[in-house]
């Protein structure tokens, strides 16, 4: 079959496009050719900016996808150029999409109140009231504009050129550019004797998906026909503890340091977090399991260890912004540690 991704260099669409090779498939990528990628050599190059998709429609139906693989559907207008311009070309369509699209997301940012949605979050679940979660935080055009929700609403009610989408979950694993795991990794290369988490976020839960194991879940729903028309949220099972990770890390780098979970009372005040951690945030992906024999190819254990390598290997270039991952700076952490001691 014939695949021709939009996007695909960055850190998921690699692994996608490997394994859409190795099942047979004829894979061309159309981007902007601005990341140096080493993808398998049979696959082929459409050098082209996605907001204008149409000004390639005559190379387009020369390759003549039968699938259209979306690794980058940020906007409504970004959905609607791909209806416009694959429309009379493909068959289907398969879009990346995002669990942020659940109401979930906006309980634990307290945009929505007084309720606690029940997980894990089927594809069935209320999805936020509130388009555009992230216009406002910064002055990047990206967030103020993007949104999953509008491009689910655009693919799937286009009767000419059926649709697939994938709710991701946070991906970890080798080319991270969020650095999931590094800030608990740091803390036990340093040797710290604790790491201390507020009690509501240690017991908090999201889900997860490494790396390859995601991409193994969007190939196959690439190449399953029967994909047509349906929503699949993608995640391990089971959900994970904030704590549990990091016992997890722990035990796989041989950390003998100790999780210490404290009351949000005890910690330093511009640390206690605003945030709704009572919402959890994982998925149900029986969906994909069941109707696309969806499974991970490689093990949760194998998967952090791999991710360990890497992120020892390529820490990143720029300091983690304060909180990125809920964690104290040491000089906070000891406070809280000696006041448990006296």
């Amino acid at each position: 079959m014939k695949i021709l991704v939009i996007g695909g260099t960055n850190f998921i669409g690699p692994y996608v496009i490997r394994q859409l090779i190795e099942m047979g498939h004829e894979v061309t990528v159309f981007n902007r050719g601005e990341t140096g990628t080493n993808l398998p050599t049979e696959v082929k190059r459409i050098k082209g900016d996605r907001h204008k998709l149409s000004d390639f429609k005559s190379e387009f139906e020369k390759f003549a996808p039968q699938v259209v693989l979306d690794m980058i559907p940020y906007t409504t207008k970004d959905a609607q150029d791909v209806v416009d311009t694959f429309k009379d070309i493909a068959q289907r369509v398969v879009a990346i999409s995002s669990g942020d699209v659940y109401r979930a997301r906006d309980i634990i940012w307290q945009k929505e109140t007084g309720i606690i949605d029940s997980t894990p979050l089927t594809e069935d679940s209320p999805l936020r009231s509130q388009l555009y979660p992230y216009r406002g935080l910064s002055d990047d055009p990206f967030a103020h504009d993007y949104d999953k929700i509008p491009v689910e609403q655009v693919l799937m009610s286009t009767s000419n050129l059926p649709a697939t989408i994938l709710r991701l979950p946070m991906v970890y694993g080798a080319g991270d550019y969020q650095h999931r795991l590094y800030p608990y990794l740091k803390r036990m290369d340093d040797k710290r004797p604790a790491i201390v988490l507020e009690e509501k976020i240690a017991h908090w839960q999201g889900c997860y998906g490494y790396v390859e194991n995601v991409a193994y879940a969007i190939a196959l729903a690439v190449n399953e026909e029967k994909a047509q028309g349906r929503i699949y949220n993608v995640a391990e099972l089971p959900g994970s503890t904030v704590a549990d990770l990091v016992k997890a890390i722990a035990e796989i780098v041989g950390w003998q340091g100790e999780v210490v979970i404290v009351p949000k009372t005890q910690m330093p005040n511009s640390w206690k977090s605003k945030s709704n951690f009572d919402q959890h945030w994982i998925t149900d992906s029986t969906r994909i399991r069941t109707e696309l024999g969806y499974t991970e190819i490689v093990s949760r254990d194998e998967a952090l260890k791999r991710t360990i390598t890497w992120e020892r290997e390529h820490p990143p270039e720029v300091a983690l912004e304060k909180g990125h991952s809920k964690l104290l700076d040491y000089k906070d952490e000891n406070v809280i540690l000696a006041s448990l001691k006296s």
